[in-house]
Parts: structure tokens; sequence; C-alpha cells
């Protein structure tokens, strides 16, 4: 394949991938599911989706054989990546869940831990995002509006200053984190309808 592909949505066999494809149609981008090194090589920027378990994930990326690939064209190459709920807890150095430690990308400096909350797991529905911080995935998007999560577990960030917004469901939790050229929403932007659109069109004209 001669031409670049504006997006490639990893395709790890993991759940929740159709409807970021089709977010990204929307935006009349060239974007590919697939897991194909080939795509991965030419692509100009990167997401991950996904929802599940975290060691799934990992091995996954792993049993595929594209986990140093990926790892390559974020941190050697510098292309923009998009962490998509668990694709975004994958960005962690470690994740704890069925009771296993599990050693993740390590983009940015973190752990995964179940959230610390008396209420109903998982956080399913509508919630606020507090900005904390000016970045330009937030663009044209105010200040505490709402957005789609289905979750458990969180991304507890080592350096506050990778947190660039947070949400609130019995515990202050990162619901977007940032490290150069690596973006992770904890929420579904393919789901939250017009902001959620918006943050996937900031995405891509970075």
């Amino acid at each position: 394949m001669s031409n670049k592909i504006d997006v490639v949505v990893v395709d790890y066999n993991i759940g929740n991938v159709d409807s970021v494809v089709k977010a990204f149609k929307i935006l009349n981008c060239k974007v590919v599911l697939s897991n194909k090194k080939e795509d991965i090589l030419i692509a100009k920027k990167l997401v991950l989706p996904g929802q599940g378990s975290f060691d799934y994930g990992m091995n996954q990326l792993e049993v595929l054989d594209i986990k140093d690939l990926i790892v390559k064209r974020v941190l050697d190459n510098n292309i923009p990546i998009l962490g998509i709920c668990l694709g975004m807890q994958l960005f962690a150095d470690i994740g704890y869940e069925n009771l296993l430690n599990t050693k993740g990308l390590s983009f940015i400096p973190g752990e995964i831990k179940k959230l610390n909350t008396n209420l109903k797991l998982p956080h399913i529905g509508w919630n606020e995002v507090k900005i904390k911080k000016d970045d330009v995935i937030f663009s044209k998007i105010e200040d505490n509006k709402d957005f789609y999560f289905v979750h458990s577990y969180y991304f507890e960030c080592k350096k506050i200053e990778n947190i660039l917004s947070t949400t609130n469901y019995g515990y202050e939790f990162p619901s977007v984190v940032r490290k150069n050229n690596i973006f992770g929403v904890q929420f579904h932007p393919e789901k939250s309808l017009k902001n959620g659109i918006q943050l996937i069109k900031n995405f891509l004209l970075l």
C-alpha cells in the first residue's frame, strides 16, 4: 500500500472497535481497522480502542506480534496515538486486574487500579469531564461537559503534569491523560455525541 493511511484503529481482538471506526469515517479521514504490520508502519496516527481486561489486551498485542512495532512508531517515530478506555489503560506501566500484575506499554508513568468507590461498578453512563489543563485535544469543548464511560479501573498517574482532566465517580480519577504525542481518554468519544466527535476531530488535526 503506497499511500499513507490517516488512522489505523488497532484490531487486537477486543470489543468496541466498529463504533470507533465509524466515528472516524464521519470525519472523512482514511481509516482502517487492522493489525497488519504494513498498515501500522504507514499510518499517520494510531488509535488503540477497547473494552475488557488489562491482561487480555496486553496478551493480544504480544500474540499478534505488534506490541514492539506500536512502541517504535509512537516513541521513535513520534506519531500521535489515542488510547480509548482499555486502550488508554494499556499506556500505563502496570495493571492489576484478574489478580495479576501485568506489564503495560509504559507510555505514561502510572498504574491501573480498581476504582476506589462505594458506588456500583462498572461505572456506566454519562459523567462530567473537568478540564485541569488547556490542551489542543479540548479545542471547542467546554469545561464540565458529559462524556460516556464504561469501566471499573482507572489510570493512577505518577505525574500530575500528565493529567489533562478528571472525573468524579465517588472518587476523582484522571479521565484524559497526555504525554507528548500520546493521548488517552477513559471515556468513549465515539459514544459521546458532538463533544466526542469534536475530540476525535481535534486528534485528527494534530
